[in-house]
């Protein structure tokens, strides 16, 4: 049977991170892969208390249709952690609930993009941003980056050279894949640079809470003086991410667009999600909870970073993030990371490829690890056996 699809399906191809999971979903296999948050941290006995007392004090409405915007408690108090946290300057009517901040990337292209328009973006990118937008079927524009972010000099020239640039989307604060958290003074000299033209820019936040050293650093949004920066944010990876509740912070004059386009997608976020979130959020500190977070995923990124040390090639480079949940890894350009991950496997250890993370392809030698969902035990052994694959597969002779 010929059935026609859309063209936009040509283009499509599956989350490598998605398909991984499948993969590492065998308990024997150590998976330093997906960025899950650590299971047994998630606050079960306090959720089953919060969750009954929604639905004894208000089951009718929790169990009810909603209004797209979301729960307007929920939204305030978004608004009230992000200006304390990040030094914006938001109200409940700036916040828009989402399925997740994934949601949010899906809403944006609907917004922004139409085919061919410019997308410009770190190097390398965020996966589950390039599968989003490329739905839309736009152009990726790479920035190339380095330790402290976005290269200033070639962002002015990338701004000033690119044609039809319609969205700039990065993520300042521990960015997925690399870890890289930009400095103050790059976050201050991109929004100088930005603010010369009318362009959205996303800001997507989802780790900026997970700092393991140093202070918060201002977010893009507190420099903004045009209203263009659109914040994404989400409680996955500082609560619960099975609840999928994440949201858009942005003016008005954008939010009631995405507004518009979320009605048409799914109505409106759980009902029961956001009322049992927000009712968390009055009966429990969650600050503590974050904190819990943060001390769990720090001892386990510097067993990480140690092993590494200790089993790695010397020239074998990669990032020593402050925070976040992930390490980049650079190998030499002799390596395919895709044909070390067959090899790992065999040794039941997996890891996601970098190469996923370039839209416009390359750096096949680039792999990125995760340390929040693996005890310490299981780290020490995974990054033992990563070690011992890649010098058998940098020195075939002495094995």
């Amino acid at each position: 049977m010929m059935i026609q699809f859309a063209q936009r399906m040509e283009h499509l191809r599956p989350s490598e991170i998605r398909e991984m999971l499948k993969v590492t979903e065998d308990e024997a296999i150590i998976s330093l892969a997906g960025g899950n948050p650590a299971p047994e941290l998630f606050p079960v006995s306090a959720m089953a208390a919060t969750t009954q007392a929604v639905l004894e004090e208000a089951g009718g409405q929790a169990l009810q249709y909603s209004t797209t915007e979301g729960f307007a408690p929920l939204r305030a108090q978004i608004a009230e952690r992000m200006n304390r946290k990040f030094k914006t300057a938001f109200a409940a009517r700036n916040i828009l609930i989402t399925n997740g901040s994934q949601q949010g990337l899906d809403l944006s292209g609907k917004v922004f993009l139409n085919e061919g328009d410019a997308v410009l973006c770190e190097k390398p990118m965020y996966l589950a941003a390039i599968n989003a937008f490329r739905v839309f079927r736009p152009r990726f524009v790479e920035v190339p980056t380095d330790s402290e972010g976005m290269i200033t000099a070639e962002l002015e020239r990338l701004l000033a050279t690119t044609d039809r640039l319609k969205l700039v989307y990065v993520v300042p604060d521990f960015q997925n894949p690399t870890g890289i958290s930009w400095s103050a003074e790059r976050r201050r000299q991109f929004m100088d640079a930005v603010s010369r033209y009318d362009i959205a820019v996303i800001e997507d936040n989802p780790y900026g809470e997970l700092r393991y050293e140093g202070e918060l650093l201002p977010s893009l949004k507190s420099m903004d003086r045009k209203g263009q920066v659109i914040c994404f944010g989400t409680f996955s990876k500082t609560f619960c991410p099975g609840l999928r509740v994440g949201w858009v912070a942005a003016e008005e004059s954008i939010l009631e667009k995405y507004i518009l386009v979320k009605q048409s997608a799914d109505l409106h976020t759980s009902s029961l999600s956001q009322r049992t979130i927000s009712k968390f959020l009055d009966s429990y500190d969650f600050d503590a909870n974050v904190e819990i977070i943060k001390a769990t995923y720090k001892k386990r990124r510097d067993i990480m970073l140690r092993c590494m040390a200790k089993e790695f090639p010397a020239e074998i480079r990669y990032t020593q993030p402050h925070g976040g949940l992930f390490i980049w890894v650079e190998l030499p350009s002799c390596l395919n990371a895709r044909d070390i991950l067959t090899v790992c496997l065999e040794h039941q250890v997996a890891f996601v490829p970098g190469g996923a993370f370039f839209p416009n392809g390359g750096m096949e030698n680039t792999m990125r690890l995760n340390f929040s969902n693996m005890t310490e035990e299981r780290i020490a052994e995974g990054i033992r056996r990563l070690g011992k694959v890649l010098r058998q597969m940098l020195n075939p002779a002495a094995h």
